[in-house]
């Protein structure tokens, strides 16, 4: 045991040390995403980010050794930790390693802050280090799959606060978990994280409560949203995301642009499902041109564009005074590609287009 301390020490030195180094976003990682908004950003987002190289579920133990350790080499686990005070136990790595456990405190596991049965246990989002953090294993039993949210009456309260019972979160009235303030904003940008890492990758995952697929349901959006803002990004992230860049060879996008959340998930835009109910689109799929309509906007200051998937913008068309657009698509080749729509400045929603 005392052998395998020191190399523990040893690694986390090492690993710290070459962190500081290369812990630096790479220039031009996010080329391509100026002035983009709503789903052309999260495309072009996923595309920067997506084939990770991917680590096996049993590599994970050691990964947490350079990603997750506080100051004094003990594990960071969010579901005990107390910022600024003492938490009534801390783990050593590898030694408390669940293992069974019966109470807090006996052992930590491999925490899905996504959970594994939203998107069915299938790879490589089942070992993506983004979502994945060390917890105490009676803790994460606790939370099992249900959303994050604000609970109302707690039927459970952790020694550090995390709290289990039914929600007064707007929008959902089941039972949700609330970890503690100072955590908040770190669970939010890993739920966005893969929402943005996993977009259009999801044609199979069964969705829950909180997601459609991949996607963030309106109300998750506006909960993480809020957190994201009250919980700003922490040194404590940062250098976990420089950490994983080392192992995955890709980054948490909101951790190091927090402004992408916002540009993404618009709050004082529209949402998805009401952007839809404001404008249709046919026939889709289309073969020479598509027609827009619109049920009731202020045409005068909006207008539509079409991106690729990619995020590059190759059409952009005033709405102006018509109620109906007629767009040509003879110059685009067949694929996918999205219609966007943008009033008073502001992201309004999305529809997919096909080209035939």
């Amino acid at each position: 045991m005392f052998h395998k301390s020191i190399i523990i020490a040893v690694g986390l030195l090492l690993l710290t040390l070459s962190h500081q180094l290369a812990g630096q976003i790479p220039p031009g990682y996010y080329n391509g995403t100026n002035q983009l908004t709503g789903v052309p950003l999260k495309a072009a987002l996923h595309n920067i980010i997506k084939n990770h190289s991917a680590l096996t579920y049993s590599q994970l133990w050691q990964a947490f050794i350079s990603t997750d350790a506080k100051q004094n080499g003990k594990v960071w686990d969010m579901y005990s930790d107390v910022p600024g005070g003492t938490p009534s136990y801390e783990f050593t790595f590898v030694s408390d390693q669940c293992g069974n456990y019966n109470s807090e405190g006996d052992c930590y596991n491999r925490e899905h802050s996504f959970p594994a049965s939203w998107f069915d246990d299938q790879h490589p989002m089942y070992t993506d280090l983004f979502h994945i953090v060390p917890t105490d294993g009676y803790v994460n039993n606790r939370r099992s799959n249900f959303p994050f949210g604000k609970v109302g009456q707690a039927s459970w309260t952790s020694t550090n606060g995390s709290k289990l019972g039914s929600s007064s979160t707007a929008g959902y009235s089941g039972t949700v978990f609330e970890p503690i303030d100072a955590y908040k904003g770190d669970f939010a940008r890993e739920l966005m994280y893969m929402s943005t890492r996993y977009y259009q990758e999801d044609s199979n995952w069964p969705g829950s409560d909180m997601t459609l697929g991949a996607d963030l349901k309106a109300w998750a959006r506006a909960l993480l949203l809020q957190w994201h803002t009250a919980d700003p990004v922490s040194q404590k992230e940062i250098n976990r995301n420089n950490a994983v860049y080392q192992l995955q060879n890709n980054r948490n996008p909101f951790i190091d642009h927090p402004e992408f959340a916002a540009l993404i998930w618009d709050p004082s835009a529209s949402t998805d499902e009401m952007a839809e109910a404001k404008w249709h689109v046919w026939p889709n799929p289309a073969t020479d041109d598509v027609s827009v309509s619109f049920d009731y906007i202020d045409y005068a200051s909006s207008n539509i564009t079409i991106t690729d998937l990619s995020g590059r913008v190759i059409l952009i068309k005033n709405v102006g005074d018509d109620k109906a657009l007629k767009l040509s698509l003879t110059e685009l080749s067949s694929g996918f590609y999205f219609l966007n729509l943008f009033t008073d400045g502001h992201y309004a929603g999305s529809q997919k287009l096909i080209k035939r």
